[in-house]
């Protein structure tokens, strides 16, 4: 199958070409034709799996043959992104993909001055991709016009759900005269995605490319169990002894975040950290560096990883278990991406085996766990907490 049988016309093709890109992936090939024919679609697929092509691809070629004449502040389509670094991603792939420069896409988002996208969107865009806050913003103050809006998108619904955007969604959704062709990405499905985004949608195709396994194929799991006073030590150990090149570290908080980089670069390991309290600036810088290789190491909380797009990531190591399920299978997508193998390491502490549990129901079969050589838990310790929740538990019932 190629990008043309699937609808997509010659320049489109050539661009894409271009690019390197010869054959669709599993996602573009389920649906960029959906998106053409102009249905809406709930979609689910591994983060890596080429899903910012399947939904920017279609919108490019319908608004690029339409030859619409923008009024001042008007907005066609909407993408939006639960973080600002997977909004600057989808842009930077948006201005990839465009076969000419006729097309006018902007970027709005928070924790920068909002002057200069007011001023980029005077004249108006065919596409706008943002984050809920910052487009909020926007339309409150009038500066930009989605009455006529024609598509929406929304990207890693799922998070947007986790990020409490919900409510600010619907009020988006206010702005708007007719109902857009509304396109729903995910890399997960539950209830709530399905509660919330039912409403939303008319006449929706469901896609479904995850159903053979719920982690991206050439993804290899390790589980090391060991006490969370060795965590940092096996993770020094594994970073020189295997040399990488690149390491992105995830852990719960932004406060562990900053510890933990404090104490690996301690350890002679160029590291840095992103989270939700590091300036925008201070973030583009540690990213800049973490893909250029002048940082060894990456500590990132789920909020600001997501959307993070390093090609090639040989390792990503979970240094404290998410406490959602889905946020493991976002987080492990960072490596192995585009039929590249990659490798994620967990380190599993006694008080974490229940996260654990939690993921493992998601997964078609759960990873082995094994010990770190020089590393291995205190049995004894294990014990011993064990029976602290057991006694605790029986106190309860009585």
């Amino acid at each position: 199958m190629t990008f043309s049988t699937l609808g997509l016309n010659q320049p489109i093709c050539q661009q894409l070409d271009s690019l390197g890109f010869k054959q669709p992936t599993d996602i573009q090939s389920a649906a960029i034709p959906v998106v053409l024919a102009g249905t809406d679609v709930m979609a689910k697929a591994h983060t890596g799996s080429g899903k910012t092509a399947a939904f920017c691809l279609p919108i490019i070629q319908q608004l690029s043959t339409q030859e619409i004449a923008l009024s001042a502040q008007q907005v066609l389509a909407v993408m939006l992104a639960p973080t600002r670094e997977l909004a600057q991603q989808i842009a930077t792939s948006l201005h990839s993909y465009c076969p000419n420069e006729q097309l006018i896409h902007e970027l709005a988002y928070g924790g920068v001055a909002i002057d200069k996208q007011i001023k980029n969107l005077t004249k108006g865009a065919h596409i706008l991709v943002a984050t809920p806050g910052r487009l909020l913003d926007l339309l409150i103050n009038h500066h930009i016009n989605i009455a006529d809006l024609r598509y929406l998108v929304l990207d890693e619904a799922d998070r947007l759900l986790d990020m409490g955007f919900a409510d600010d969604i619907k009020r988006i959704i206010s702005f708007t005269n007719n109902k857009p062709q509304t396109l729903l990405f995910s890399a997960t499905f539950d209830d709530r995605f399905f509660t919330f985004g039912k409403p939303l949608v008319r006449h929706q195709q469901v896609i479904d490319v995850t159903t053979q396994t719920s982690r991206p194929a050439d993804i290899e799991q390790r589980i090391y169990e060991l006490d969370e006073a060795k965590k940092l030590a096996a993770t020094c150990h594994l970073i020189k002894q295997h040399q990488w090149a690149q390491v992105l570290v995830f852990v719960r908080s932004k406060k562990t975040a900053d510890a933990l980089s404090q104490d690996l670069t301690e350890q002679a390991i160029a590291c840095s950290a992103i989270h939700g309290d590091i300036a925008q600036a201070k973030r583009e810088q540690a990213l800049a560096g973490f893909i250029s290789r002048q940082t060894q190491v990456l500590v990132a909380t789920d909020v600001a990883a997501r959307g993070l797009h390093i090609p090639q990531l040989p390792v990503v190591i979970n240094y404290q278990l998410p406490h959602q399920p889905a946020d493991y299978i976002h987080r492990i997508g960072r490596t192995g991406r585009a039929g590249d193998k990659g490798l994620a390491i967990s380190l599993l502490a006694v008080d974490e085996k229940h996260l654990l549990a939690a993921i493992e129901e998601r997964l078609p079969e759960p990873p082995l766990r094994q010990w770190l050589p020089g590393f291995e838990p205190n049995l004894d310790a294990d014990f011993s907490a064990n029976n602290k929740k057991k006694k605790k538990g029986r106190s309860k019932r009585r």
